[in-house]
């Protein structure tokens, strides 16, 4: 599928970071990016987002270069999407329904599977005109409309039932997780997360500690649902780490809400292990971004290391950095090449000893370290 990638600069962040992201996402949907338009605006155009005399040159580029589908690098409203597609005569997705899809495509879980369905369901209740009509089959059709009920009533009343379904379900689900989550309490196990900006190498990490054989590929979102082994630490016995989903700029505010069940694994862990993409030009942006997610869903108070990965593409040693304080703040490694991976072992069994030897309620006080560079 031949994509037309959009972008309107309004001189916030790294704009041409931004694009690379759009280019990346757009490959792990499926489409194959040929042409790219650009524009400068102080504010969004209220009907076509991007003005009329640029919708004009993006016509001109759908002819030039046979586009199947437009993709927009922003958040569209249900209107300007609609104007948009009446104006270009072509398929168009914004940003929010790009990264659904790839979601959509990445789900395994049955949990996952719910979770995305939820987000997707969310987000179409909000662009409604008359697009559900096919689920009249699942409750046979006859009688499904009330007295006077129009096609757009029906289509949001059956949104809102199924809705009220995937939340249940994806209650009890939580509270199955809730019950394993006290069990490891109980028994005192140290917990740890992989959190971090997608493609970061959290999965390859997470197979490097645990010998997993988790999925891992060069894309955006490869893996979604959160996975949990045991490792065993000299001097510590075992521990617990959860691989969870990677993170990304404009993260879709659907998507949090309908993760928050599974990201849970980090507000409840006793270390994130904070992923960072060592030789990715604006790291320090995607720190920020990851940090924004987890204040988000309450995970900001949770203790934290930087593990700074791919030092072998960025031409920097393994090491092991200390605070002024004397705490483990930073680790180098590379975990493609497993250089380093021993100094983060280390450093986990640290904290872990530390949260062994403190009481609860000081332990996430003093092993708090800054995600700072």
């Amino acid at each position: 599928m031949r994509a037309l990638l959009v972008g309107i600069d309004f001189g916030k962040g790294d704009f041409a970071a931004n694009l690379e992201e759009l280019a990346l996402l757009a490959k792990s949907a499926g489409a194959t990016p040929v042409a790219t338009v650009t524009g400068k605006r102080a504010s969004p155009d209220a009907a076509f987002f991007a003005g009329t005399g640029k919708v004009e040159e993006i016509a001109q580029a759908i002819a030039d270069h046979h586009i199947d589908i437009v993709i927009f690098n922003h958040a569209l409203s249900p209107a300007q999407q609609r104007n948009l597609e009446k104006r270009l005569n072509i398929p168009l997705v914004d940003r929010t329904s790009l990264i659904l899809d790839i979601f959509a495509q990445r789900a395994k879980s049955h949990e996952g599977k719910l979770q995305v369905e939820l987000a997707q369901l969310q987000h179409l209740a909000t662009r409604l005109v008359r697009g559900w009509t096919h689920l009249d089959r699942e409750k046979g059709g006859i009688g499904l409309r009330g007295p006077g009920e129009t096609q757009l009533e029906t289509d949001r009343r059956l949104i809102g039932e199924r809705v009220k379904q995937l939340r249940s379900r994806l209650q009890k689900l939580q509270r199955q997780r809730e019950t394993q989550r006290r069990a490891r309490s109980r028994s005192n196990t140290f917990s740890m997360s992989l959190v971090g900006y997608t493609n970061a190498g959290k999965s390859t990490l997470f197979n490097s500690l645990t010998k997993a054989g988790t999925y891992v590929a060069d894309q955006l979102f490869a893996t979604l649902d959160t996975t949990s082994r045991r490792i065993y630490l000299e001097g510590v016995g075992n521990v617990v780490i959860s691989d969870t989903v990677g993170f990304v700029r404009d993260l879709p505010h659907q998507l949090v809400a309908a993760f928050r069940a599974t990201l849970e694994e980090t507000i409840h862990a006793d270390l994130l292990l904070h992923v960072v993409d060592a030789a990715s030009p604006t790291r320090m942006e995607q720190i920020e971004q990851v940090n924004q997610v987890l204040k988000e869903i309450g995970a900001d108070q949770t203790p934290q290391l930087l593990v700074w990965n791919k030092i072998d593409l960025a031409d920097l040693e393994p090491a092991l950095e200390r605070d002024e304080y004397g705490k483990i703040h930073r680790v180098f490694v590379s975990a493609q090449t497993g250089s380093g991976v021993d100094l983060l072992r280390s450093a986990i069994t640290e904290y872990a000893k530390k949260d062994q030897e403190l009481p609860s309620s000081d332990s996430s006080e003093l092993m708090k370290n800054a995600s700072e560079e």
